[in-house]
């Protein structure tokens, strides 16, 4: 049977100021908060989850917030925009709701024949909103300030930039089970599982520019979907004999990590479906708590007290903050 991931499980992103990150993705596109955590190997600063209702895998924009970073550089080697799922008819919707909110975005277009709105979050991150029609796992979130048939539906495809496509091209294809979709303005898209919203990677050639840099407003890694770990090892050891150099499986106790770097330099991730962020909360109360890993735990006071406070937006509101 062929390896192959399942789509985007997550994108993380780095971020440098977590009230105004927090502000931006719960106050202003709608997405749920369903895992204040921290980042597992740098524990004294935050890592905050935004997805659908549950966290479904594929619904996850992700940030480490590392306030003392430079901003990102974009270049060759990196992931330089994220792209968003819509419901088709909604752009008009989030061009006003962007108005109203001060959102800097560009100008409307069309991209393999979707309409997408492009435009930045507030720490520099180029994102951009693609309709699509699509059906896909998504759960609304009865407590979004965006109605339900206009919320984010999760992640739609991540674009990177590479100084020479060949290998992350037969990275793709040959090991990790992607499809050729079709070509415009210079972006490859290849596709998983028939190519649909959420199973997209588009790259493009740009073999004089200078390589990325990570930092604030910039893509840290994307993370693709396995089930379990049984695949996630299969597909490792498909990696490996592709000549790159993945990590040993990560216990990230929602879920189980394997990184490499693809041929061009940008990081990647597979990662596991399961177990899943109701493991240790309430699905009604994601996000509400500084939630750790088990073997953090005995770490928290110390924890707490380097990590800044956070409020959520509408209690911000409520308490006159």
């Amino acid at each position: 049977m062929r390896n192959s991931v399942h789509g985007i499980h997550h994108i993380t992103a780095i971020a440098g100021h977590a009230q105004q990150n927090l502000d931006f993705y719960v106050g202003v596109m709608g997405m749920r908060l369903v895992k204040k955590t921290v980042n597992q190997d740098v524990p004294d600063t935050y890592h905050l989850f935004y997805a659908d209702r549950v966290g479904t895998p594929g619904t996850d924009l992700t940030f480490f917030i590392w306030p003392e970073m430079e901003p990102a550089r974009l270049g060759v080697g990196f992931t330089v925009e994220v792209l968003l799922a819509v419901p088709v008819g909604s752009l008009v919707y989030w061009r006003k709701r962007f108005e109203e909110n001060r959102v800097a975005f560009g100008e409307a277009g069309t991209r393999f024949g979707e309409p997408v709105l492009p435009f930045q979050d507030p720490g520099g991150l180029r994102l951009a909103l693609v309709e699509t029609g699509d059906g896909r796992e998504f759960i609304p979130w009865e407590g979004s300030p965006v109605p339900p048939e206009h919320q984010v539906r999760g992640l739609h495809a991540a674009r990177l930039w590479e100084r020479d496509l060949k290998r992350t091209e037969a990275l793709l294809t040959q090991t990790m089970g992607f499809e050729y979709v079709g070509s415009e303005d210079g972006w490859q898209r290849y596709g998983v599982e028939g190519g649909a919203s959420g199973a997209l990677i588009e790259v493009k050639a740009l073999p004089n520019e200078r390589y990325g840099r990570w930092g604030i407003g910039g893509v840290h890694h994307v993370a693709w979907r396995v089930k379990d770990s049984e695949e996630q090892m299969a597909l490792r050891a498909a990696i490996e004999a592709a000549g790159l150099r993945p990590t040993p499986q990560i216990d990230r106790f929602w879920f189980k990590s394997v990184y490499f770097r693809e041929p061009g330099g940008a990081l990647f991730e597979l990662a596991t479906d399961g177990p899943g962020f109701d493991r240790d909360e309430d699905a009604a109360h994601l996000g509400e708590q500084l939630v750790l890993a088990p073997w953090l735990e005995p770490y928290r006071r110390e924890i707490e007290a380097a990590l800044p406070p956070i409020v959520m937006p509408y209690l911000r509101v409520s308490l006159g903050r």
